[in-house]
């Protein structure tokens, strides 16, 4: 039996978009392993406490301008973290974040996106 979709919010997985997050004095680039118009979920070196605010800046191709990119500036909240352990030693952390108060233009892009990136 084929397991249903739960998720209010189609998600693709991508490894291709590029992230930028800041948290206080933390900064990374990263990219995604997955994005939906709810949120994102990429891989850090640091863990991240649960409920902290982010700044993130997504780099989104632009659909108007062939090989362009756009940033689109984003609030975000941690909400979900744990660390990737190989040979005993933490490698990376896996953390899921909320987008929090994203404005219908920058949904509506990430839509496409997600739209555009299924279809491929």
């Amino acid at each position: 039996m084929a397991s249903q979709e739960r998720r209010k919010f189609p998600r693709v997985k991508d490894e291709g978009l590029s992230l930028k997050l800041r948290l206080d004095d933390f900064d990374s680039i990263t990219h995604t392993m997955n994005i939906s118009s709810s949120g994102v979920y990429c891989k850090l070196d640091k863990e991240l406490p649960l409920m902290s605010r982010v700044k993130l800046i997504l780099m989104m191709p632009d659909p108007a301008k062939e090989g362009a990119l756009k940033d689109l500036e984003v609030d975000g909240v941690v909400v979900r973290q744990h660390p990737v352990t190989i040979d005993g030693a933490i490698k990376h952390y896996d953390v899921a974040i909320f987008f929090e108060d994203l404005s219908e233009k920058d949904k509506d892009s990430i839509d496409g996106y997600i739209k555009r990136k299924s279809q491929e």
